[in-house]
């Protein structure tokens, strides 16, 4: 089959690699209908995710067709459409029952990661019963792509860690995919005002039609100040961060207002400035996650509703034959205005 391999910083191929066979009782092999990338494979492209060793299929999200189970999966045959999740869980171990799948014993983010992962034609997905989840006939498997990752990560790394309330204010540091994510699902909750800031006036134009209440350009250095003068000196309820660099979580960090949030989402390969002698006696809580996938049966049902459109974010479509083209396009999203891109072997 045709795979993307990373193959050290700032190295990927197109390659030949074997097709996945069932290895353990409970995997599924799923042939890729639809897939993406993410900005998590850039940060391994830079070398930040020293888990995902040269020689890995890259790529986490898809839908598909299940092609073979195990003897052990018992929620899936051979035919079914599937969501493949971001995150692999048993489903049985101690963290599992907490529900933090993203530290599942024998799980966790292991696609694209510690294992190969979707940007092929097929992938193995092993725990496939708690992994996979079935989508219905005729649903839109684009729009469905974007419930592997993002829709979970923006909703509950960012808005459900964010504490986000009707009436409240919140500020979102980065209009790429995962920020717009979170924009959409912080809708759920009735704020009373969404402040989305970032480098970019085409993201930012995307976000006000997103349904972002303000939209703050970046580039001069006085985001923070604008956003205070917003909230009359007081800064914001929930700050998120969804970025994954320095200067924008000391953003966040210069916004959140007493009592406030900050809820980081974004990927970081290099420290960041903990300023405590700022924070200490603000009552500020600050979160880290990697995303659990708990949300994505609700949003599923939320889809199928249509009261959440992640379609929209899919601005750019690719066959696999042309990924390195995609990862071009998304990697230079500023010029090309490139939100999510989908990929279809």
């Amino acid at each position: 089959m045709k795979a993307l391999v990373y193959q050290g910083p700032g190295r990927k191929a197109l390659e030949e690699r074997p097709k996945p066979r069932v290895e353990a009782p409970d995997d599924a092999v799923v042939r890729i209908v639809k897939t993406t990338i993410c900005g998590t494979d850039l940060h391994i492209l830079k070398g930040d995710v020293p888990s995902c060793a040269p020689g890995r299929v890259l790529g986490h999200e898809g839908v598909g067709i299940v092609e073979e189970v195990g003897p052990a999966v018992a929620m899936f045959r051979p035919g079914d459409r599937v969501l493949i999740s971001c995150i692999t869980a048993c489903g049985r171990c101690a963290y599992c029952r907490r529900g933090m799948f993203s530290h599942c014993e024998t799980g966790g983010w292991m696609l694209g990661n510690t294992i190969d992962g979707t940007q092929a034609e097929y992938v193995r997905t092993p725990h496939a019963d708690s992994s996979l989840h079935p989508i219905p006939e005729g649903a839109d498997e684009e729009a469905l792509v974007m419930l592997s990752d993002i829709l979970p990560t923006g909703f509950e790394c960012g808005v459900l860690n964010g504490k986000v309330k009707p009436g409240s204010t919140v500020a979102i540091v980065g209009a790429g995919p995962i920020g717009l994510a979170a924009l959409l699902t912080a809708q759920f909750y009735s704020p009373a005002r969404i402040v989305v800031i970032d480098l970019d006036d085409n993201r930012l134009e995307v976000a006000r039609r997103f349904g972002a209440t303000d939209a703050v350009n970046s580039r001069d250095g006085g985001a923070a100040q604008k956003v205070l003068e917003m909230t009359g000196g007081v800064g914001v309820d929930t700050a998120i961060e969804a970025v994954g660099a320095p200067a924008t979580f000391t953003l966040c960090e210069d916004i959140v207002a007493p009592g406030g949030v900050l809820a980081n989402v974004g990927v970081h390969g290099v420290k960041v400035d903990l300023h405590i002698e700022r924070l200490w006696a603000h009552n500020v809580t600050i979160t880290t996650a990697l995303v659990d996938t708990t949300s994505t049966p609700m949003l599923l049902k939320t889809v199928e509703a249509k009261k959440l459109e992640p379609a929209k974010l899919v601005t750019h479509r690719f066959g696999l034959d042309d990924i390195l083209e995609a990862y071009d396009t998304f990697g230079r999203a500023a010029e090309t205005r490139a939100l999510k891109v989908v990929i279809s072997p």
